[in-house]
């Protein structure tokens, strides 16, 4: 799955994870720390929409 920052359109994809903060390929959303912001705009989790 994949999710978009509703403020600046920044995506987290699940099967890449995010190396950069730590977050290994294959991390699902849910299991991302509450206190995830988006790295673009620093926007919280609650944020951030499914990606079609």
């Amino acid at each position: 799955m994949k999710y978009a920052c509703d403020i600046c359109g920044w995506v987290y994809n699940e099967a890449e994870g995010y190396p950069a903060a730590g977050i290994k390929p294959g991390t699902k959303w849910e299991d991302l720390p509450e206190d995830f912001e988006c790295p673009a705009c620093s926007i919280g989790k609650e944020h951030f929409s499914v990606k079609e």
